[in-house]
């Protein structure tokens, strides 16, 4: 009787998690845990170089900009090549680009170094997600929340050891460390990555901007959703360490208690939106992030930070896949369009925006920054009844 008992445990799980979603999911992983592995660097990084938090800012903005250069470059091959391919490729080159951050001796190569680590971290999110899109498609079911919660989860490793390391072991060794297991990562997911069809008539239907205002509101509300959240990760830390004097190891848990919520939110995600819809979903977690960040900006002391982070996680988790759902799922509009559109507002916000906070912050200090950004939620509140579209039938 063990073998038929086996057998009907092991179909379901089989159905629920085929080998393309574990490799998908595992590259979501790896570009999370490059990303939080970045965040306890900062304050290291801002004094090898002797940054000040203007100067910082200029080199988070060249991680932006090397993002938005490699998106569309890597859509482009994506069309031509299909998403296995360009995934793998751009993970590669991902690898090694924190070692190069760790390595680079003045400001310049600093600055070469993040419009790498920026560049083929972007091009890659760009890649994965499309090949998660084609993985739902062979399902037939949504995955979408459940790989951001592998986004998130490979940050929370990131941050959560990041700190930890540097303060025992030491800059170069952190380096190392996460690069040998980033690499192992791509190597277990390698062989598992769904191989797709290219595409090559779709990079310039893609190329024609809406002229409608619905996919550009949509963007928006993606956009404010992923401003707070870039805030944190580059910033979160430093906040800690100069304004609450917290350690090197507490600092790092700043993203990273953001980081835990956010994942075990986003794998709850779609049984979420399952049982309150979509808009009520997005309301609740908007309210939840204006008061996590609020109480991170009116914080007395690291540990309340950390809790206002951890909260602010909860909220903000699934606004992003719900925003990127409703954006590929407008009534008269190609879902390739809607999606490049809140794609590139929202991560135009994650990845230009803390650049921009870096020189308000050498001014008025980051408690006044992350108090200000809870108005973006309060504009997403606003703007919430647009999520109704992540509720129709792809």
């Amino acid at each position: 009787m063990d073998g038929p008992i086996r057998g009907s445990v092991a179909s379901p799980l089989a159905g629920l998690f085929p080998k393309p979603r574990i490799g998908v999911s595992l590259l979501f992983l790896m570009n999370g845990f490059m990303i939080g592995s970045w965040a306890p660097k900062i304050p290291e990084f801002a004094t090898r170089l002797a940054l000040t938090e203007g100067q910082l800012g200029l080199m988070i903005l060249t991680f932006g900009i090397g993002s938005l250069v490699m998106m569309p470059l890597g859509g482009a091959q994506i069309a031509r090549h299909g998403s296995m391919l360009v995934a793998k490729v751009l993970a590669i080159c991902l690898v090694p680009t924190l070692l190069f951050v760790s390595l680079a001796g003045n400001a310049w190569l600093g600055a070469a170094s993040m419009f790498l680590f920026g560049g083929f971290a972007g091009a890659m999110d760009v890649a994965m997600n499309a090949n998660a899109v084609e993985v739902e498609k062979s399902m037939r079911r949504s995955i979408m929340s459940s790989c951001h919660a592998f986004w998130s989860l490979g940050g929370l490793i990131g941050a959560g050891i990041g700190g930890f390391v540097i303060a025992h072991a030491g800059v170069m060794t952190h380096a190392f460390l996460l690069t040998a297991l980033a690499a192992a990562m791509l190597a277990i997911a390698w062989p598992m990555v769904l191989k797709d069809q290219p595409h090559p008539g779709e990079d310039k239907p893609k190329a024609k901007l809406p002229m409608t205002p619905l996919p550009w509101l949509i963007g928006i509300v993606a956009l404010f959703c992923m401003v707070p959240e870039g805030s944190i990760l580059d910033w979160g830390a430093l906040y800690l360490r100069k304004e609450l004097g917290a350690s090197v190891t507490l600092s790092g848990f700043a993203y990273a208690a953001f980081s835990l919520t956010m994942a075990i939110m986003r794998f709850a995600g779609d049984l979420l939106r399952d049982r309150l819809g979509a808009v009520r979903t997005m309301r609740i977690s908007a309210v939840l992030a204006i008061i996590g960040m609020t109480m991170a900006g009116l914080a007395p002391n690291a540990a309340t930070v950390i809790i206002g982070f951890a909260i602010a996680g909860i909220g903000i988790s699934n606004m992003v896949p719900i925003a990127f759902s409703a954006a590929g799922n407008m009534p008269g509009l190609a879902p390739g369009v809607g999606i490049s559109v809140a794609t590139f507002l929202g991560y135009s916000g994650m990845l230009f925006a803390p650049s921009l906070i870096g020189f308000v912050a050498e001014h008025t200090g980051f408690a006044v920054v992350f108090l200000a950004l809870p108005v973006l939620f309060i504009v997403v509140l606003i703007l919430s009844n647009l999520a109704r579209h992540a509720d129709s039938i792809k």
